[in-house]
């Protein structure tokens, strides 16, 4: 059976149901109809997105380059991103001497590594958004690639936890600076019309990033758990082609040259009008990111300690991993355009404010009474499509800066959240029950009704 998609100029792209299989684990017919009808809203909701006459304009060759370097960037970035969280459990009770999953230990050591790592992604988005302000968005994207690439592959090599934490901090501090410079480019590369789309698009390259590390847990699921981050290294050939193919934005040349070597400093994200967006964001993101990434982190070792999972084997576990990450994740990219096409008719903050109570009734439903992981799959795909929401912020950021604050403001606003979200992710663990973190996915859920709140508070978009 296949379903006819709208494209770009009306040429038409088919799905097969047939062929689409988002995994291994939970092939009964009410996954199956779920998959159906995820198919059916795509099939809906793909022409109201792409069919608008003036999205039917020639695009340069530079803005393709741009397009495809920070999609590419972002792909890669999800995969790096999430190789860590698919074998947190496994991986940490094996440098803790090898204890139970369920260990206090091991739940306590791998929050505070993926703590680390987020309050790296925080530093990154400030430190590499500074240098892409100053350096150039294309040379700084390099950088952004190289770094995460280089040490989510280090990874391999840790004997101890701690040794995990250190590459896993550095990795991500070129993470949190590739999302920066990256909707940096586009922002100041493509037609301003294009920018729900196009945010959706650059979102969904994360998540595609992110089934690419799943794929990658399931076919090496008999392997150690260390050999994933192998694949981690393959980002780097992407720096290649970006040196040679992708030019610097014209606007940010201009910029360069009216400010005649008087760049903005961080410290004037926080004077005059320029610091009431700042607080307004930052607060927004942090909020929201905690929540957020306490869902990401969090569902996956509690998957993993559930009482009917336990007795599964380590392969069959890695695949169960695997097969609610698919969930997750290939919902959370049909929710990025549902998003994008949204916020065309409300806009960008009561979008927001909308998916993010969407977020709050979809955990709350998933994790306010105690479920078996059959049951927990079939509420996968509704957060999922709440994630959505993320898409919104790639390309309604950027814009509410200066020119030359853009990247610096956009990394350092949406990255400070990752703290906020490390000493959340911290909290979980150390405040949830022996190999139970359902409490802890619960009352995560609450931090999206303020986040909610505050997004009305967050300014309008400049274009």
């Amino acid at each position: 059976m296949r379903f006819p998609l709208a494209g770009l100029n009306g040429t038409g792209y088919f799905v097969s149901v047939t062929s689409w299989k988002l995994c291994e684990h939970g092939g009964d017919g009410r996954v199956r109809r779920s998959r159906f009808w995820i198919l059916i809203i795509l099939s809906i909701l793909s022409p109201a997105i792409y069919k608008t006459p003036r999205m039917n304009q020639r695009l340069t060759r530079q803005q393709w380059k741009s397009g495809i370097a920070a999609w590419l960037g972002w792909t890669l970035d999800g995969l790096d991103m999430h190789l860590y969280t698919l074998v947190a459990a496994p991986f940490v009770a094996l440098l803790l001497g090898g204890l139970a999953t369920t260990d206090p230990a091991v739940g306590r050591c791998a929050s505070i590594i993926q703590g680390a790592f987020l309050l790296g992604w925080a530093f990154g988005g400030g430190v590499f958004g500074f240098v892409g302000d100053r350096l150039g968005r294309a040379r700084t994207l390099s950088l952004t690639v190289l770094t995460y690439a280089g040490f989510t592959g280090l990874s391999f090599f840790a004997q101890t936890w701690w040794q995990l934490l250190i590459f896993r901090f550095l990795a991500a501090l070129g993470i949190g600076g590739e999302w920066a410079v990256g909707a940096s480019l586009l922002a100041e590369t493509w037609p301003k019309h294009w920018r729900p789309w196009i945010a959706a698009v650059l979102q969904t390259g994360v998540n595609i990033g992110i089934l690419a590390a799943v794929l990658a847990n399931y076919l090496m699921a008999g392997a150690p758990p260390r050999y994933l981050f192998l694949v981690g290294i393959l980002p780097a050939l992407l720096v290649l082609w970006i040196r040679r193919a992708v030019p610097e934005p014209e606007e940010w040349h201009a910029a360069k040259i009216s400010a005649q070597h008087r760049e903005p400093r961080i410290a004037d994200l926080f004077r005059g009008e320029t610091r009431r967006v700042t607080l307004r964001v930052m607060l927004v993101c942090a909020v929201s990111l905690t929540g957020h990434w306490a869902f990401l982190f969090w569902q996956q070792q509690h998957l993993r300690n559930l009482p009917d999972v336990l007795a599964m084997s380590a392969g069959e576990k890695n695949r169960l991993a695997s097969a609610a990450m698919y969930l997750v994740i290939g919902s959370s990219i049909l929710g990025n355009f549902f998003c994008g096409w949204v916020a065309r008719f409300a806009g960008y903050r009561a979008t927001i404010a909308g998916m993010f109570l969407a977020y709050f009734a979809a955990l709350f439903g998933a994790y306010g009474v105690p479920r078996d992981h059959t049951a927990l799959l079939h509420w996968f795909p509704v957060i999922g499509f709440c994630q959505g929401v993320f898409a919104l912020f790639t390309m309604y950021l950027p814009p509410l800066f200066p020119t030359l604050l853009r990247t610096t403001g956009a990394g350092f606003c949406f990255n400070i959240g990752r703290i906020a979200a490390a000493a959340g992710t911290v909290f979980f663990g150390l405040s949830s029950k022996v190999g139970d973190h359902r409490l802890a996915l619960f009352y995560s859920a609450f931090l999206f009704l303020p986040a909610a709140l505050t997004s009305f508070l967050m300014p309008r978009a400049k274009d």
